[in-house]
């Protein structure tokens, strides 16, 4: 198993050793040790959630209030879907980046992404299933949305000539420089402190 920084501080990507034989595979999809070596923290579970998806589906962008915000483990257990993350921190670096990485059923890679940090995803196949680790429960209090189709963020969401199929309440959500406007979005400063908090 191998955690690799993702161009957005905060996040990274893991890529486990799959053991295969007449039989099927099995692989680690999680290892603490490996976890808290390269992120500089354990995981706190609070909430485990899956989601199937139809080919085009697209859900996100979201993230929560920071502190405490909900940092994600994702994987994707069949099909395959195109993982978004997105840096939704004011004065970040990297501020309205984001990065994407395929998960499928076949290279069993995940991501992570700290608090603060936007996620998102699009389903690449019928069927698609998410299956993701959070850090905090969920609140709707806490809870946000930014337009996934924003221009000025630019995501390409890898449909082809599929039109992305939103919720109502992510096709109604802000865009980033609305929700920064709202003062929805958490701050650089913010997310780093809680997260050393977390060391």
């Amino acid at each position: 198993m191998h955690l690799e920084a993702l161009p957005i501080e905060g996040a990274w990507v893991m890529t486990p050793t799959i053991h295969g034989d007449e039989r099927g595979a099995f692989l680690e999809w999680f290892k603490q040790p490996v976890f808290t070596q390269a992120v500089g923290h354990r995981l706190h579970l609070a909430q485990a959630n899956c989601s199937v998806s139809a080919r085009g589906v697209v859900r996100g962008i979201h993230f929560a209030d920071v502190p405490p915000g909900q940092a994600k483990y994702v994987t994707c257990v069949a099909g395959a879907i195109l993982d978004v993350v997105v840096d939704l921190r004011v004065g970040s670096p990297t501020f309205g980046q984001s990065a994407s990485v395929r998960l499928d059923a076949t290279s069993r890679r995940a991501v992570h992404l700290s608090e603060g940090l936007g996620h998102g995803f699009a389903s690449l196949e019928d069927g698609s299933t998410a299956v993701y680790l959070c850090s905090e429960a969920y609140a709707p209090d806490r809870e946000h949305e930014v337009h996934p189709l924003d221009p000025a963020i630019g995501i390409d969401w890898q449909l082809g000539a599929l039109a992305p199929e939103l919720s109502a309440k992510d096709a109604a959500a802000p865009t980033l420089a609305q929700a920064a406007e709202q003062g929805l979005l958490p701050t650089w400063e913010q997310s780093r402190a809680y997260r050393r908090s977390l060391a």
